[in-house]
């Protein structure tokens, strides 16, 4: 477990650094501090707002779990989505339960 760890945070580091990689490498003029490293992994480097906080953490309305995270490298979880599919797995489990019939 410790190996896998250690793997995840070499990754992180990789991504953070390959994202300052990709911003310096281009002129100042054209730097915008957000971006997505190799085209996969997101990141933003600009100071957060409060509208980004909200469309990365709380859009009810949105289908999508995963968004990019608000400062930082990587992805955010969309609150009222993960209640929602919480909720939905919670209900087929205790309907499964309640639905087994008793073999005695």
């Amino acid at each position: 477990m410790k190996d896998l760890w250690n793997l995840v945070k070499a990754a992180i580091w990789l991504a953070f650094f390959g994202a300052l990689y990709q911003e310096l490498k281009k002129p100042a003029e054209e730097r915008t501090w957000h971006g997505k490293v190799a085209g996969v992994v997101p990141y933003d480097f600009r100071v957060p707002t409060i509208e980004r906080i909200r469309e990365a953490y709380w859009a009810p309305d949105s289908d999508v779990l995963f968004t990019e995270k608000v400062v930082g490298i990587g992805w955010s979880v969309n609150l009222p989505v993960a209640m929602r599919k919480l909720s939905a797995i919670a209900s087929q489990y205790s309907d499964g339960i309640g639905s087994r019939s008793d073999p005695d």
